[in-house]
């Protein structure tokens, strides 16, 4: 009898269903100063890339002039036309998209199985292999070194220049690996042998499948960085038409400033206010693939790198 008096004393004190907890107004207060704050750090964080899509739409003249954009003024898609009647532009983008499904595809295929492999205690010299991989983060070769690899095994000049050396990021390896660490069990792995299971089995069809988040948020990585790639090209590329968007994007400014010097009077005018209005389409052309397919895996984004955070 005490114990279900006391029982019902402490239900007393507990707030109904439906009572809602009125807030001081020191945490209201808190609430709303907080709101302030991240609203204004969207915008600082926002408004600079609505400013390149508002500049590659508006008059040169007026985005010069530096005045405060919020809504395109004296409409102008010069920059656009430009760009698009460019015919190796169309060459850039196949190249580009071959180039980002390749090399994604490849740099899954090398970093998830090692990621894995090193995040299992039993696997032999395991703290050798992560020290030299960790190694390579602080200390590399340089680029003359691995030019003359290139040159040397004879993939120069062709699509595996561009896929084999971003095959293996030591950072997303090590995400992945602290993953598998922390959501992959011994355990599990230990029952799946006794159920019969072997090491490629249990990879595929167990680690893999719980795994999503993981590769969404590594496969966002990859083909973020191939797409953006521009130094590569230029080092191991030697035809135009295997050039990838972010060369031809550069190559059409420079020859569209290069023709600027050679001209003269209103001809120059005109080139120099096409080069300032390219720079902002540009921005725009070579971005939009990205910002479109992000919002398709950005809900794995956060989790995936929270997950795979590394543990102190």
């Amino acid at each position: 009898m005490k114990a279900a008096n006391k029982a019902g004393t402490r239900r007393d004190f507990l707030p109904a269903g439906n009572t809602k907890i009125k807030k001081l107004w020191g945490d209201r207060i808190f609430d709303i100063v907080n709101a302030l704050i991240m609203i204004l750090i969207c915008m600082v964080i926002a408004y600079p890339l609505y400013y390149v899509l508002v500049a590659s739409l508006t008059d040169p003249t007026v985005v010069n002039s530096g005045k405060v954009l919020l809504f395109p003024e004296k409409l102008f898609i010069g920059g656009y036309k430009k760009i698009f009647e460019y015919r190796p532009i169309w060459t850039g983008y196949a190249n580009t998209l071959i180039y980002t499904v390749c090399g994604t595809a490849a740099a899954m295929a090398a970093t998830i199985p090692c990621a894995f492999a090193l995040s299992r205690r039993a696997l032999f010299g395991r703290r050798i292999l992560n020290f030299l991989f960790t190694f390579t983060m602080f200390f590399s070769g340089g680029i003359i070194p691995l030019y003359l690899i290139i040159n040397m095994v004879g993939i120069y000049d062709t699509i595996w220049a561009m896929v084999l050396p971003t095959a293996v990021s030591v950072y997303n390896l090590i995400v992945c690996r602290s993953f598998f660490d922390s959501n992959i069990p011994d355990e599990l792995y230990d029952a799946s042998k006794i159920d019969g299971c072997n090491d490629f089995d249990f990879f595929f069809r167990i680690a893999v499948p719980l795994s999503s988040t993981i590769i969404a948020v590594m496969i966002l990585f990859y083909a973020t960085s191939i797409w953006n790639s521009f130094m590569n090209a230029l080092m191991f590329m030697g035809t135009q038409d295997k050039m990838p968007l972010q060369v031809i994007l550069r190559n059409l400014v420079l020859s569209n400033q290069t023709s600027a010097l050679t001209s003269s009077g209103t001809e120059v005018a005109q080139r120099m206010k096409m080069a300032e209005q390219l720079k902002y389409s540009i921005i725009v052309v070579s971005a939009l693939p990205l910002l479109v397919a992000y919002p398709f895996v950005q809900k794995y984004f956060a989790k995936g790198v929270l997950m795979g955070a590394i543990k102190g």
